[in-house]
């Protein structure tokens, strides 16, 4: 399937995709052409791709180009489906290449891999400390191999938190035995992100509805707390979202810092400047943590420091630029000079269809609805206008805006309410029910 990001080089043709793989390395006029070439042929399913791809996996070379792209390879024919690649893949197992063993293992299980061999020597590397475990176990788990099972029951008191978390989550998936799922609760607020990240996986993957609660209030991206509420409940019927389950995805949405379980402190008061580089931190919880600081910072103060980051990076950075937007809309004392610039920055964030800015949209939406709300029923049909393509949190979140707004009159509200009665996602139609009902009431 291909994704958001696949396709960031339109103007690499199938054909030239082609060539630049058959190419000798030596030959190329950059050795990162192999990497894309590689990446693009995500976007051209069909036989002549799976042989160029497999023929990378073949390659003698032991150059860091071609290293990469065989990883790379990997991915791709997995996610392809090639099902007559798990041969060339499972050479791929005796790599000395840590990362292309850990793609390996990743496709095969992909792939339905039933090769004895294959499946053999994924035991052997499961016992190496050396190797991707975390991986391992997903993989022999996701195979349904009963023979790891022992292996997996002793990396249950794994000194690696992201181990220990996928072989509890395997032994509740391959015996149902899901008496130490609390301890991967517990994980979701270690100090290491990538660590609570894992956590929130290995509930996905056993099914933990009922921890729900504990997910949304993670202190991780807002974008995977709520694929974990689209992997548990995205095949239930809008009907049977119920009020409770509204509230947690709309607190997702809304993102409230006060609402997260921040795992960090300062030590001292930090300075203004401080705080607004921490929104720049690659950890979700020092993001969070900044957020509540600069909230209660003089707005006057304030801007120029705003003004002066957003120029300079954080219009380009799309981790920045979600908390940058949230800031903006979080407050509405701007001064009035100001009060337009930031008013501009919300509008453009709104219609921002790059796919790295996604998540900034719906949090742009909400902005414009705490800084305008007299203008957002008028302008909120502008936003979601189909050239746009608006995604589902943006509609998620107009209906919430909707509602949330006072002075509206009833007929109104409820006219809006019914336009999304009938959205194509179930989150959305759940929703709108949900606000229509609360108006007839």
């Amino acid at each position: 399937m291909v994704g958001r990001f696949d396709n960031i080089h339109p103007e690499l043709t199938c054909d030239h995709a082609l060539r630049i793989l058959a190419t000798p390395v030596e030959k190329l006029e950059s050795q990162s052409d192999l990497y894309t070439a590689a990446s693009h042929l995500i976007n051209c399913p069909g036989s002549r791709t799976e042989l160029a791809l497999m023929a990378v996996l073949d390659h003698a070379s032991d150059e860091q180009a071609v290293r990469i792209a065989k990883r790379k390879g990997v991915e791709v024919l997995a996610r392809l489906g090639c099902s007559s690649a798990i041969s060339a893949i499972g050479r791929c197992l005796w790599s000395d290449d840590i990362y292309l063993v850990e793609n390996s293992v990743w496709a095969l299980q992909q792939l339905n891999c039933d090769d004895p061999t294959l499946i053999a020597q994924l035991l052997n590397l499961l016992a190496d400390e050396k190797q991707n475990q975390r991986v391992l176990i997903q993989c022999l788990t996701g195979l349904n191999v009963e023979r790891a099972l022992d292996l997996i029951n002793s990396l249950q008191e794994s000194e690696i938190p992201g181990v220990r978390g996928a072989a509890i989550a395997a032994i509740a998936q391959l015996t149902n035995d899901a008496s130490n799922v609390f301890k991967i609760v517990e994980q979701l607020t270690l100090p290491n992100q990538m660590d609570r990240q894992c956590a929130v996986q290995d509930l996905i993957d056993i099914g933990a509805s009922g921890f729900l609660t504990s997910i949304a209030s993670a202190p991780i991206s807002p974008a995977f707390r709520m694929r974990a509420f689209r992997k548990m409940l995205g095949h239930k019927d809008s009907a049977l979202l119920d009020a409770s389950t509204l509230s947690l995805i709309d607190s997702i949405l809304v993102d409230d810092p006060s609402c997260i379980n921040i795992v960090h402190k300062y030590d001292q008061p930090p300075g203004y400047n401080f705080l607004l580089n921490d929104l720049f931190n690659t950890d979700f919880s020092r993001c969070y943590l900044a957020l509540m600081g600069l909230r209660e910072c003089p707005s006057e103060d304030l801007w120029p420091l705003i003004e002066e980051s957003w120029e300079g990076e954080a219009h380009n950075d799309y981790g920045a630029h979600y908390f940058f937007v949230h800031l903006l809309g979080s407050r509405s004392d701007w001064p009035q000079p100001v009060f337009d610039h930031v008013l501009k920055i919300v509008k453009e964030s709104i219609v921002n269809r790059r796919p790295q800015f996604r998540k900034s949209r719906a949090a742009a939406i909400q902005a414009f609805q705490n800084l305008c709300p007299d203008l957002f029923i008028d302008s909120f049909p502008h936003f979601l206008d189909e050239n746009l393509d608006p995604p589902w949190d943006c509609r998620y979140a107009t209906v919430m805006c909707v509602d949330r707004i006072s002075g509206v009159d009833k007929v109104v509200k409820e006219e809006i309410f019914n336009r999304f009665i009938g959205d194509s996602d179930s989150f959305v139609r759940a929703r709108a029910a949900k606000s229509l009902a609360n108006s007839t009431e």
